[in-house]
């Protein structure tokens, strides 16, 4: 590096025109492009390998700046440390973290805890995809005009979409905030109450809630037609109708839950959302779909997927629901068609229907003595629903039937005479 050092002026600094390094001493020199451009350069072996640090251009660092920054790195050197090294990290940790960085920390942290597959990719999809304008940017850059810019286009189209990107972009920032990474004063600009409420269109709301939902009584006809379907997911979708299941419930079953000679299926807590085990009485067609997939069994699962280790992907009924010409309703929609049959056209108490759903029913209290689960008298209720999806044909009354009856009637629908094609 040399042992003289300061060698040049302040006048040599802003004079010098000649191409080439022009030496201060210690390692730092004044280099001079062939355009003219000058900056600072400190020069040092590392490791028996000659190493180049630029220390800024003449503009921004001065003479008196540049001897301050080779001096500082000289102690460096001299310490055993790379002074590019450390000034590498302490770069990074001066910088300020980004959206992206902190939303893929909580992605990180919360999305094990999903129990539906397809949750997590929605919350992947909307933190890398939808929020991929701001991800680049400093979590306390973020505004509400970013945030506008991403739910606008989707605002008029695809409103629950919107709604869901928003909320989870709210809670990025609700958590980078209690971590302190974000300096006061703040204001959350994603807040939808008060703040983003007073600038966009207020949400239309689904004539039947979230999931559209199947009249009851066209539901017989249009299992009539599922049934003559020979696919893997005609059969997981008609077993789902039969227990009144979610998507995930039916669609993970694996063998080992399931007791045909008690003709009891046990869902794990893992797949439940109040995350308790479930028992479901299977009723006789339930059954027959168990015993018709133990016939080809060549997976763990009762419906196993393209992949054997893999159950069928909710978007299998999706799409049969399409070439049905069902497109309109959801899955999740049939068991809500469930409750509004058992509530007009049957007797059973209200608290049955919601345990066969697997629904909190009552307040903290009234649970805790509630010990039992009522498997027998909810198998009574699904072979009433299995009676009812079975005849299709049979003309509607306006008379709730008892509990006990055999069969129920239910309407002759022809909306779904398409679907059988």
């Amino acid at each position: 590096m040399g042992q003289k050092l300061h060698k040049l002026t302040a006048l040599q600094v802003k004079t010098l025109k000649a191409p080439g390094l022009h030496s201060d001493g210690g390692g730092l020199y004044l280099v001079v492009d062939t355009s003219g451009a000058r900056r600072w350069l400190f020069v040092f072996r590392w490791q028996s390998k000659r190493k180049e640090m630029g220390l800024g251009g003449l503009r921004g660092t001065t003479l008196a700046g540049a001897r301050d920054k080779a001096a500082a790195a000289r102690a460096s050197v001299s310490a055993g440390i790379n002074p590019i090294d450390a000034r590498k990290a302490n770069a990074a940790r001066k910088a300020p973290k980004t959206f992206g960085e902190s939303a893929d920390e909580l992605l990180r942290s919360i999305v094990p805890g999903f129990k539906n597959v397809r949750h997590r990719a929605q919350w992947k999809r909307a933190l890398e995809h939808y929020a991929l304008p701001i991800r680049g940017k400093a979590l306390q850059d973020v505004e509400t005009a970013d945030i506008l810019r991403i739910l606008q286009p989707l605002w008029q189209t695809k409103q629950e979409t919107a709604s869901r990107v928003r909320g989870r972009i709210e809670r990025v920032l609700d958590a980078a905030k209690a971590k302190g990474e974000i300096a006061s004063p703040w204001e959350n600009p994603a807040r939808w109450r008060g703040h983003l409420q007073t600038l966009l269109s207020q949400r239309t709301k689904l004539a039947r809630g979230h999931h559209a939902a199947m009249p009851y009584a066209d539901v017989p006809t249009f299992v009539a037609k599922l049934r003559l379907r020979d696919a893997t997911a005609a059969a997981a979708l008609d077993f789902a109708i039969l227990n009144a299941s979610r998507a995930n419930e039916a669609l993970g079953a694996r063998w080992e839950e399931f007791n045909l000679d008690s003709r009891v299926w046990t869902i794990p807590r893992e797949r439940m959302k109040n995350g308790k085990p479930h028992r479901v009485p299977l009723s006789t067609s339930a059954v027959s779909i168990v015993e018709r997939q133990k016939r080809t069994k060549i997976s763990d699962f009762v419906f196993p997927g393209q992949k054997t280790d893999k159950p069928l992907s909710g978007m299998a009924m999706e799409m049969l629901l399409r070439r049905m010409g069902a497109s309109e309703f959801t899955q999740h929609g049939f068991r809500s068609s469930f409750r509004d049959w058992c509530g007009e056209r049957t007797n059973f108490p209200r608290e049955l229907a919601e345990a066969a759903l697997s629904h909190s029913v009552g307040d903290e209290t009234q649970r805790a003595y509630r010990r039992g689960d009522a498997l027998e008298r909810r198998r009574k209720l699904m072979e009433a629903w299995c009676q009812f999806l079975s005849k299709p044909s049979a003309p509607l009354t306006s008379q709730p039937v008892s509990p006990a009856a055999s069969t129920l009637p239910s309407e002759s629908a022809t909306r779904f005479g398409r679907a059988g094609k």
